[in-house]
């Protein structure tokens, strides 16, 4: 039996139910992240990624191009280094962890200024289409024709090495991918009615593209950042490895790999921990993407 209050004014609900307030956002998600196994490990990998990228200085043990040629190549577990030292007597494990600062900055970076610009121009090709959308997706086209890592190398011979330069490199080929995402959502929401009311009544142009397209793209660009963030950490530990990205002895991921490849059978542990590390952290990047996806995208959810 539904149990009411008499007043007044007539018969109301259940005085709790007047008293339920709507869930916050955050709250909700939050909620859905912990329901999911692979969400929360994402996000758990993350987290640590950030702690150790944002407090490095004060975790790291040692300093991390502090050379102690008496300590060359000890195995982990050695004289108080617990991965072990390379070629020049450097404690790896606090290498590792100002590696991480590198990725970090250059994910981050590289995601917010490829976003801005290929969200710029996919906004532009598919709203004004005409002769702009043309040009832009041809431009898209000519570049989509390079594999995404050799138009980076190219970038970076030209440019010169340096973590300035690789960020460079990759906002200059990654920003394709959003121009290509945001266009495609743009000439859907298009033919939306609300966007056809508002050109009907007169609406000015930049008042409808601020006012209900950039917001209706926000989930999208938000899903695509989360996994491309991966993406470019990768890519940077490729560039490095090969000679055209950060440069020894500021610690990269990319470039210990690159410094331990000579002694891949006599001192594995100069490329196992952060091969594992690149692993791990892509790993974690992409899980939380995929989760975050599910949850966002209101196709995948049914809607």
């Amino acid at each position: 039996m539904n149990q009411t209050t008499i007043t007044s004014t007539g018969v109301n609900p259940h005085p709790v139910n007047m008293l339920r307030k709507r869930e916050p956002k955050w709250r909700s998600l939050l909620r859905q992240l912990l329901k999911s196994p692979t969400g929360t490990i994402g996000f758990l990998i993350i987290l640590g990624v950030l702690f150790l990228g944002l407090c490095g200085p004060w975790v790291a043990p040692y300093d991390p191009n502090q050379a102690e040629l008496g300590k060359k190549l000890l195995p982990p577990l050695s004289d108080g280094h617990w991965l072990g030292t390379d070629q020049l007597g450097r404690d790896i494990f606090s290498r590792l962890i100002h590696g991480s600062s590198v990725s970090l900055i250059i994910g981050s970076c590289t995601v917010l200024f490829a976003g801005l610009i290929g969200t710029t121009l996919g906004l532009i090709a598919g709203y004004f289409r005409g002769w702009a959308d043309t040009i832009i997706m041809r431009i898209v086209d000519v570049k989509l024709s390079f594999p995404f890592v050799l138009l980076v190398l190219v970038i970076n011979a030209v440019m010169g090495a340096g973590l300035q330069n690789i960020i460079i490199s990759l906002v200059f080929a990654g920003w394709i991918i959003y121009a290509r995402v945001v266009r495609s959502e743009v000439l859907a929401l298009r033919e939306k009615e609300f966007i056809l009311s508002c050109i009907a009544t007169g609406v000015p142009r930049w008042e409808i593209i601020l006012r209900h397209i950039v917001p209706n793209l926000f989930t999208p660009i938000i899903v695509l950042s989360s996994l491309q963030i991966a993406t470019y950490i990768i890519a940077e530990a490729s560039i490095s490895f090969l000679g055209f990205g950060v440069q020894p002895p500021q610690p990269a991921w990319g470039n210990m790999l690159s410094e331990g490849k000579d002694y891949i059978f006599s001192a594995w542990w100069l490329i196992t921990f952060p091969g594992i590390a690149i692993v791990i952290t892509a790993l974690g990047v992409n899980l939380f993407g995929d989760w975050l996806r599910d949850v966002l995208d209101p196709e995948l959810k049914g809607n």
